[in-house]
């Protein structure tokens, strides 16, 4: 599989007070990778939230390698690192860059689906756990096993 990636252009309101992309937008871009990867599969979120669910976060990771400025342009790549076998919880890593292949952060992000209605954690239908199945994976990406919970 190839590896799912989107371009972004730092702009005069990702910066902090030190002129270096502030470190929510790290954040906030690799969100927006996840949320076009869902879309480019043919789930945007609004048919999932459809489905009664939405995703939710359990930890956000960041490890910083090195700054980035306004005007600059940062790819960020998107693939799950592990998933239960009922899909109901899973782990995104992302890797950014800029300059084409000069590393600039990692993140990981564990999540699960909340049921809309009861907001307890809810199970993704069939056809959600068939295009999750799709995405790229890590080298290293580990099928979890729901027992494990």
């Amino acid at each position: 599989m190839d590896i799912y990636s989107k371009t972004y252009e730092v702009q005069w309101a990702d910066l902090d007070p030190n002129r270096h992309m502030r470190h929510s937008v790290y954040l906030d871009y690799a969100a927006q990778t996840r949320v076009a990867l869902f879309s480019d599969h043919g789930l945007p979120m609004d048919k999932i939230s459809q489905m009664g669910l939405g995703p939710i976060l359990f930890r956000e990771e960041i490890k910083y390698i090195r700054e980035v400025k306004g005007m600059e342009e940062v790819v960020v790549n998107c693939e799950l690192n592990w998933m239960y076998e009922d899909g109901s919880r899973w782990s995104f890593f992302h890797q950014m860059f800029k300059k084409g292949d000069l590393p600039v952060a990692e993140l990981t992000v564990d999540g699960a689906w909340i049921d809309l209605e009861s907001r307890t954690l809810g199970t993704p239908s069939d056809n959600l756990i068939k295009i999750m199945r799709q995405f790229p994976r890590t080298k290293g990406f580990k099928w979890m096993s729901v027992k494990q919970k």
